[in-house]
Order: C-alpha cells, then sequence, then structure tokens
C-alpha cells in the first residue's frame, strides 16, 4: 500500500531538467542531478584508461573524471566549440554518491515539467540502451530523451575510472 500511496503522491509532480545536445539529439535530466556547469578547462589525460574517459580536471582540489557522453553513447569524438562544457553530476552507484563530469556538447535550457507529460521510452530498439533512457519529452517537433543518469555511468564504468584515477597522469 505504501508503494502505491508514493506512486500517487509522485503523479504529476513538477520537477525542472536541464537539456542539452549531443551531435542533433536533445537530452534532458532533472536539474537535481547537476551540481555546476563548467566551461572546458585544461583536461589531464590518464593512461591505459577507458576510451570514454577524456581525463581528470581539478575542481577546487578534488579530481574530477571527466567522460565524453558522446563517446559513451557510441558517437563519434568532435572538436570541442565554445559551446561545448562540463556537466558536474552527482550519480548514485551502490548506494553511494558519486561526483563525475559529463562533457556535452551545449546546453540548451532549464525548464519546468510535470512529469505526468513524460511519455513511456519506445519498446522498439532504439540505438541507446534502454535502461540509459528514462522516457520521452516532445517539444515542439522533436522529442527529447530523458536520461537515468544513475544507469548511464555503471558500476562498472566508475570502477574503471576509480582504477585510473589511482594511475599515474600524464599531461597534454
Amino acid at each position: 500500500m505504501k508503494a502505491e500511496a508514493t506512486l500517487e503522491r509522485l503523479s504529476g509532480e513538477t520537477k525542472s531538467f536541464l537539456s542539452f545536445k549531443l551531435a542533433e539529439e536533445h537530452f534532458t535530466i532533472p536539474v537535481m542531478k547537476i551540481m555546476e556547469i563548467l566551461e572546458v578547462p585544461k583536461i589531464t589525460k590518464v593512461p591505459q584508461s577507458p576510451n570514454f574517459l577524456v581525463g581528470v580536471i581539478n575542481l577546487r582540489g578534488a579530481v574530477l573524471p571527466v567522460i565524453d557522453t558522446r563517446i559513451k553513447f557510441g558517437m563519434s569524438q568532435i572538436q570541442y566549440t565554445i559551446n561545448t562544457c562540463i556537466l558536474v553530476l552527482s550519480i548514485e552507484v551502490n548506494d553511494e554518491e558519486l561526483v563525475v563530469g559529463a562533457l556535452v556538447d551545449s546546453v540548451s535550457e532549464v525548464f519546468e515539467l510535470d512529469e505526468d507529460k513524460i511519455k513511456p521510452t519506445p519498446t522498439i530498439a532504439t540505438k541507446y540502451r534502454a535502461d540509459y533512457i528514462q522516457g520521452m519529452i516532445q517539444e515542439n517537433d522533436h522529442f527529447m530523451m530523458v536520461l537515468n543518469i544513475d544507469k548511464v555511468f555503471s558500476s562498472n564504468d566508475l570502477e574503471s575510472i576509480s582504477e585510473s584515477k589511482g594511475m599515474p597522469i600524464k599531461e597534454d
């Protein structure tokens, strides 16, 4: 009974989302997952790290791993533009809160949305893993994918990053 009451309470709840682009694809994540948005600073490469790990940056004295979200989603890597930025995300993996940077092509907007406006993910195959996508939002003539950012960065990925962080760092 408690679970049903919780679901009813969450139904129709208005939340804030941030939309961003990777290539021509539009994505969105809840604002509560974003700690800050950074311009792309000098990124220090980490030898023998996973291909999606661009490297690490110094974030107020802490080492922040930076993941190229394009590579994570099977897209090609591109040159950074003035719009390229890093979303500093607080994600939960195995009941532990971790902070990672996600490199995105551009940030579009912050908007409010009733959660009941999020449509279910299509059951047909998409080019992204089904557990990455929480749902879809239709905006004018295009759809935005609502990401389950905790699932996008799996525990295996984060273990790889943790192992890489312990290795010697190589400057560009």
